[in-house]
């Protein structure tokens, strides 16, 4: 047997731990026309919400004495900064996560690079754990966007005040700041869900499209779902529960019964979701 060839079977400076690094993996997905447009509507988006406010803006009548956060959304750059995220937490954000999590190991398969991958030969849970880390990167980059975005353009557009509350509470801007933090840290977490869910049907399918896709609906139909209200209890453990508890840092003092709970769930779920993506591509026989 050849010297160069170790007990184990490996090629002599074989290094498992050096395949694929992530910082390789991520060059190439930031290079990918999908990752340019993704972001680049993330930079969009709040500069088109802006338009629309101000076009709107000679239309301030309430229509009831109760306000919300499209009331409230052009009182400062904070407050269009938490307009923006309510506006894109239920559909445009679910659709990001999906898409960059379900798209990764699908897509590969579907160009017919991830047997070549695997034949480098990278070992595969190296592999899968690589795309899922550059995924969620992809995912939180994707969401900081958005909302420095809005913070920055919101802030010219609409000053740097304080925080409004929908009850007309006032937060001033460092502790406002401190609480978005938080905010944006929750929805990353439970947005999880729906990424994880696409990962794990991006390892079945070698259809992007059916992974993603296959997220995206069923997210949807559980949100449709929890608005039957016959459902009862069982509505609070369905993927889409709690989806809108960051909301509760809006509250003085902080009620954080809802986002403890949200925050735990989704990693449950997340964590299921994750295990049966490894747990099948453990198994999968990669002919593609």
């Amino acid at each position: 047997m050849s010297s160069s060839v170790q007990a184990t079977g490996a090629v002599a400076g074989y290094r498992p731990e050096r395949t694929l690094r992530l910082s390789v993996e991520l060059r190439r997905q930031f290079k990918r026309r999908r990752t340019i447009g993704v972001f680049a509507l993330m930079v969009a988006l709040p500069l088109v919400l802006i338009a629309a406010l101000q076009l709107g803006a000679s239309e301030d009548a309430q229509s009831n004495s109760r306000l919300n956060l499209v009331d409230v959304a052009t009182a400062s750059g904070l407050n269009f900064t938490l307009f923006v995220l309510f506006a894109t937490t239920s559909f445009f954000l679910v659709v990001v996560y999906a898409l960059f999590f379900g798209d990764t190991v699908a897509s590969e398969a579907q160009w017919g690079s991830l047997r070549y991958a695997l034949a480098t030969p990278v070992p595969r849970m190296r592999l899968l754990r690589q795309k899922w880390l550059a995924a969620l990167v992809l995912s939180v980059s994707a969401l900081l966007t958005v909302t420095v975005v809005a913070v920055v353009a919101g802030g010219i557009a609409f000053g740097f005040a304080d925080i409004t509350t929908p009850i007309g509470i006032s937060i001033g801007q460092g502790e406002g700041l401190l609480r978005l933090a938080g905010m944006v840290g929750y929805l990353a977490v439970h947005l999880l869900v729906v990424g994880t869910l696409a990962f794990w049907l991006s390892t079945v399918t070698d259809a992007p499209l059916a992974a993603v896709g296959g997220a995206v609906f069923t997210m949807f139909v559980f949100a449709i779902l929890d608005q039957v209200e016959q459902l009862g209890s069982i509505r609070d453990w369905f993927p889409t529960a709690e989806e809108f508890a960051w909301t509760d840092l809006l509250q003085t003092p902080v009620d954080s019964g809802d986002l403890y709970r949200g925050v735990i769930q989704s990693l449950v779920y997340a964590a299921v979701f994750t295990a049966l993506a490894f747990r099948h591509f453990a198994r999968r026989d990669v002919t593609s």
